[in-house]
């Protein structure tokens, strides 16, 4: 088979199982450079589409989580994935919660500092002892039932925050209980427009991704997310969706590379 015919085969083979609407400058310049590390790369994305635990708007959706995490904003695939998303169905509020939800990732400064810092302070004794050892007053009691109700959980991980410090807590807690509370249709029940289990979904895939790898939260979730109605299966291809990250490594550098090769006439 010519070279030519290859790439056509394998481009007819993307079509069939990734759409048309997936082929971008990306994937051309690595089908026009590498055909095996393309077809390699083919068959690694195709694995969820082909088994399909999630529906295809909701793999899209993880998607964009996986790629508009702060840790990564991939805007090649924030653009793919808003645009698939679409085209399976999703609303413009769905979308926006999954941003919603990413955009809570900064968090993870204080969830990892936060404990550092309070065995920094045992460590030098009783100068700092009151300042974690403080019983919780009454605004604290009450920010650990408010974020108890509108996120649906608790963690360890959250007490020494809440008692060094309740007024960011505080606005974490607004700013993290938006998709979980905002009324988008109107009804006052203020829930957002994602079931709960898709939401703990979107917190595994941004916490999975090479570009974080929290171990912590991603635990918590996947817990949650079984607890939301989640199944293994479902829960495992989240994970390898927010495997398909390492293509990006090839998206961004092929087109790159065939621009300044092409430049030297001789190389290419």
């Amino acid at each position: 088979m010519s070279s030519d015919e290859e790439k056509r085969k394998l481009q007819e083979k993307f079509t069939a199982q990734l759409g048309e609407k997936a082929f971008h400058a990306g994937w051309e310049s690595l089908l026009s450079l590498d055909p095996a590390f393309f077809s390699a790369s083919l068959s690694l994305a195709s694995v969820p589409r082909k088994k399909s635990y999630l529906s295809r708007k909701d793999q899209s959706l993880i998607s964009l989580a996986v790629d508009s995490a702060s840790t990564h904003l991939y805007a090649p695939g924030i653009r793919a994935h808003v645009a698939a998303a679409l085209d399976e169905g999703a609303t413009v509020h769905e979308v926006l919660e999954v941003i919603e939800l990413s955009s809570t990732l900064g968090i993870h400064a204080c969830n990892i500092g936060v404990p550092l810092l309070v065995e920094v302070l045992k460590e030098e004794g009783e100068k700092y002892e009151k300042e974690i050892t403080k019983p919780y007053d009454e605004k604290r009691e009450k920010l650990k039932v408010d974020f108890t109700e509108k996120r649906g959980y608790w963690h360890r991980f959250w007490e020494d925050f809440l008692r060094l410090d309740p007024e960011f807590f505080e606005a974490y807690l607004e700013f993290s209980s938006v998709p979980w509370v905002k009324d988008v249709d109107g009804t006052g029940k203020g829930k957002g427009v994602l079931e709960p289990k898709m939401k703990e979904l979107v917190y595994c895939a941004f916490d999975c991704a090479a570009t974080h790898l929290y171990v912590p939260g991603l635990k918590l979730h996947m817990k949650n997310a079984l607890g939301y109605g989640a199944t293994p299966q479902e829960i495992l291809e989240v994970l390898e969706i927010a495997t398909l990250l390492s293509l990006h490594t090839a998206h961004v550098a092929a087109p790159i590379i065939e621009e300044l090769a092409s430049s030297r006439a001789s190389i290419l």
